[in-house]
């Protein structure tokens, strides 16, 4: 059984569902002796925020222009730098063997510094 429904009357509903949720929320930790009394309504809260958000995203995607922020924040990764070219006598697959051996060794080496009582805790 469909029953239509308009733009503006679900946009209300939702908003009631998320108000519901921020006053049920807090009603359960305001009323709550136990911390897994409190969890729950701290699970109200999160899930009304996020109704929130979902209400609130497309007014936020026309004023902010979020077409163009988006993909510049997806676009962001970390490089790792190059190390010193060792000629173009190696070979590809034993140049990355060194290069990820080389990694390797940095890791271990700065994991022992912060480990307590390793050769590099005392120094700084």
């Amino acid at each position: 059984m469909d029953i239509p429904i308009s733009s503006r009357d679900f946009r209300c509903l939702q908003l009631a569902c998320v108000a519901l949720g921020l006053v049920a929320g807090s009603i359960i930790i305001g009323v709550s002796v136990s911390k897994a009394a409190a969890a729950v309504g701290g699970i109200f809260i999160g899930a009304a925020g996020l109704g929130l958000l979902i209400l609130a995203y497309p007014f936020l995607k026309a004023r902010f222009s979020l077409d163009h922020i988006l993909p510049a924040i997806g676009n962001l990764r970390i490089h790792p730098q190059r190390g010193p070219d060792h000629g173009e006598g190696r070979s590809s697959a034993n140049g990355s063997k060194e290069g990820a051996h080389s990694s390797l060794s940095t890791v271990s080496r700065t994991l022992e510094k912060l480990k307590p009582g390793g050769r590099g805790a005392g120094e700084g």
